[in-house]
């Protein structure tokens, strides 16, 4: 999400809340391409050595930062079923079955914060360094979700 306050705060951010500004996101998009996604088994937490797949598009549509492309599912065939089993049944963005619990998060690294005295931080200049796929109840955005294409 962009230009929103964070459901929770995110690891690294010493407990405060944190918005990622459009135009913070919109500069930061092309160091999303090639990045990886991780997973930790529990699904509550990222674990950056755990890569299931990589981002090949991202954009920023409305307030939402949306993310494409592949699982190594051959190699982790217990994510995929993880997400098949987690989907709702609702349709998606594209009409696709989107996951009921499962969410995602962003990493980041060089992020510039407006003011470091404001109880919600604004991200006004960052690095994303990745991705995560994690249960919303332990994402910083609570509304984020993933889906499986064909």
């Amino acid at each position: 999400m962009v230009d929103e306050t964070s459901t929770r705060a995110p690891a690294g951010a010493k407990g405060h809340r944190v918005v990622l500004t459009k135009a913070a996101a919109e500069s930061a998009l092309p160091s999303l391409l090639g990045m990886a996604l991780d997973y930790a088994p529990a699904l509550d937490r990222h674990d950056v050595r755990r890569k299931v797949g990589v981002i090949t598009r991202a954009e920023i549509v409305g307030r939402r930062l949306e993310v494409g492309g592949y699982l190594y599912g051959r190699d982790f065939p217990e994510i995929v079923e993880e997400i098949r089993k987690a989907a709702d049944g609702q349709a998606g963005v594209r009409g696709r079955a989107i996951t009921a619990g499962l969410g995602m998060s962003y990493e980041l690294a060089d992020a510039v914060v407006a003011d470091a005295k404001a109880s919600v931080w604004t991200l006004t200049k960052v690095t994303f360094t990745g991705a995560a796929i994690l249960r919303r109840d332990k994402a910083a955005y609570g509304q984020t979700w993933i889906e499986l294409g064909e």
